[in-house]
């Protein structure tokens, strides 16, 4: 049996990313989109070779895949560990995590909510948290985490 620190009182879950930062990933692709479409309209793009299409499309297909991902994110936290899903999910168990750290933006806290840094042995990861219920539980996994010093 494995020594569990911290397990929450109830799930929480909850989008990803707060509603500021989805407006400033519309915002952000919304201006590339049009910045890509001066482009192909200024540019004679098919007298181009196919690598040159190839990776244009790919840049387009990544920008539409990252912002709906941006949108659709969410994270849960439960007895079982902490889960974020993505394009591929995120996710740590309790007994895994060695420490955990939240870290912040200093005066850009309303775009940029604080993450939850959590190490598992050797790597890192790292988890975002777009309501205050998220935000709340991550400040009482990074306090417990802080007091097993």
């Amino acid at each position: 049996m494995k020594f569990e620190f911290y397990k929450p009182e109830k799930t929480v879950s909850g989008p990803a990313y707060s509603g500021m930062f989805k407006v400033l990933a519309t915002v952000v692709t919304i201006v590339l989109a049009g910045y890509g479409t001066t482009i192909a309209l200024r540019f004679p793009l098919m007298q181009y070779s196919f690598g040159v299409k190839a990776l244009l499309l790919c840049a387009a297909l990544m920008l539409a895949v990252s912002y709906y991902w941006f949108l659709r994110s969410t994270i849960t936290i439960d007895d079982k560990g902490i889960t974020q899903t993505w394009m591929y999910n995120r996710k740590v168990e309790w007994p895994d995590i060695r420490s955990a750290k939240m870290i912040g933006i200093p005066y850009l806290g309303w775009i940029f909510p604080p993450r939850l840094i959590v190490r598992t042995g050797t790597a890192y990861a790292t988890f975002n948290g777009g309501s205050q219920d998220i935000l709340i539980e991550f400040a009482k996994i990074s306090l417990a985490y802080q007091m097993k010093k």
